[in-house]
């Protein structure tokens, strides 16, 4: 077909869509024309500049449910969209049909019972505000802004796993809409293929519009270790850190960044933005002499260029990278799964950060094990339980010029990591404009076969298939 009849028959669709919509949906109908469209479309990643044909924001399940039904009928690329954060961008689609649940957000705390009950637009900060008033949390992110949907559908890594496992450990129960319209709640009695699926198999296998999680003991204080090193002992602290990671307790989950030092008032100016090793843990119960022992191994690694350890408000915590990772800037992540993390890595490590294209870029390591390998491997979709580590080169930058160099960096370092990979990649850092049928052996592991079978029985048109396949 012509490029110009082909845009001719796409806007044709697009207004048949919009139309329906408006005649029945109680949501915003965002369109090409809307003055809020520009806006409507953008993410939290600067890199991803996708215009979609309509944007459809929900007010609730019934929503979703008519939109889907519109969807059925006129088959639009579709992708959904919760809290915007996800790395890659798949929450916008070209020339397609969004499904926004950004404005969707309820949550219900039960103190007695410990569990919350959120809706899929809520960030990790606004979740935490809330279970916080009762002194309890859930295993989430490291990022407040983050939503809670896409980081608990990709498994959801973050400062307490090791404690309390990952965020998808914690869900008791989900509502989801099928690609049928059906509306359905998923738990280990209840749908439970689609309660498998959705803890740790990414994308694609209906629209997940509130997750009900189970609460942990934790806060509103927390112990918690914050150390900057000179980055000429970067070697020396990355090998120390390591043997420490080997006799850590389960109640520490600890990690360390190869980065810059931020640019904060409380510390002194000649030392921002030049290079340094920063090595964070928390530990996962009350803070006191407990929490000071246990933390001890991590806090004692080399003499310190900044020690900003102590004691700080759980909710403070989590926030506190936030400020890093603006909205509107550009971002490119990818992450291997490792089992050791031997000399030779340290080493690779160490080459290719030097040649970090940007002080925002930085190569994080995060330590697994704990309560995250407890849990049985074939419990969930997350296929990558056994991991000791996960390694995650994250580029960062503003500049549209730097594009090629950033990503090439990022692209370039994981090649070089691969040889010390487990051979897993973590959904939530696997790139971006990445080869989907390369990636998914990666990311599921042996549970790729299964996650395909129930993606089929549920979808069995593919009204989703655009969004399991985008990496």
């Amino acid at each position: 077909m012509p490029d110009e009849q082909r845009a001719t028959s796409t806007a044709a669709v697009e207004q048949a869509i919009a139309d329906q919509l408006r005649s029945s949906f109680r949501g915003e109908v965002i369109d090409r024309r809307h003055p809020g469209y520009d806006k409507a479309r953008a993410v939290w990643n600067g890199l991803i500049d996708r215009r979609p044909g309509l944007i459809a924001r929900c007010s609730g399940t019934a929503d979703v449910v008519e939109v889907l039904r519109i969807a059925r009928e006129h088959r639009p690329v579709v992708s959904i969209r919760g809290g915007g954060h996800q790395v890659a961008g798949s929450a916008v689609c070209d020339d397609g049909l969004v499904i926004d649940l950004s404005r969707l957000k309820g949550v219900y705390v039960d103190p007695a019972a410990r569990t919350a009950r959120a809706q899929a637009g809520v960030t990790w900060g606004e979740l935490d505000r809330e279970t916080q008033l009762h002194g309890l949390a859930t295993p989430g992110g490291e990022i407040s802004a983050t939503g809670i949907a896409g980081l608990t559908l990709g498994g959801g890594l973050g400062f307490v796993m090791r404690t309390f496992g990952l965020s998808c450990d914690s869900v008791r129960s989900l509502e989801i809409v099928t690609a049928d319209g059906a509306v359905r709640t998923a738990n280990r009695e209840e749908e439970p293929d689609l309660f498998w699926a959705a803890r740790g198999g990414g994308r694609g296998i209906g629209v997940v519009t509130s997750f009900e999680f189970d609460l942990h003991s934790l806060g509103p204080l927390v112990a918690a270790v914050l150390v900057l090193h000179p980055y000429e002992h970067a070697e020396a602290v990355l090998r120390a850190w390591r043997d420490a990671t080997y006799t850590a307790p389960e109640t520490v989950t600890s990690e360390i960044v190869l980065w810059s030092v931020p640019a904060d008032p409380g510390i002194p100016q000649e030392l921002h933005r030049s290079n340094c090793v920063i090595v964070g843990a928390v530990y996962g119960g009350p803070p006191g002499d407990g929490a000071t022992a246990a933390l001890a191994p991590q806090h004692e690694l080399g003499p310190p260029l900044i020690d900003l350890s102590g004691t700080l408000p759980y909710v403070v915590l989590q926030s506190a990278n936030t400020p890093r990772f603006p909205d509107g800037e550009r971002y490119f992540m990818k992450s291997h799964f490792m089992n050791e993390l031997n000399d030779e890595a340290i080493s690779t490590m160490l080459d290719w950060d030097s040649r970090r294209p940007t002080p925002e870029s930085l190569i994080v390591i995060r330590t697994l094990g704990g309560a995250v390998a407890r849990v049985d491997p074939d419990d969930s979709a997350f296929a990558h339980r056994s991991a000791r580590y996960n390694l995650s080169i994250d580029a960062g930058w503003r500049d549209p010029a730097l594009d090629e160099a950033a990503i090439g960096w990022a692209r370039s370092a994981w090649d070089a990591m691969k040889p010390f990979s487990s051979g897993g990649t973590y959904v939530n850092f696997a790139g971006l404009g990445e080869d989907a049928s390369e990636l998914r052996g990666a990311v599921f592991g042996s549970h790729e076969e299964r996650l395909e079978r129930i993606r089929a029985g549920y979808d069995p048109e593919g009204l989703f298939v655009s969004a399991a396949r985008r990496p």
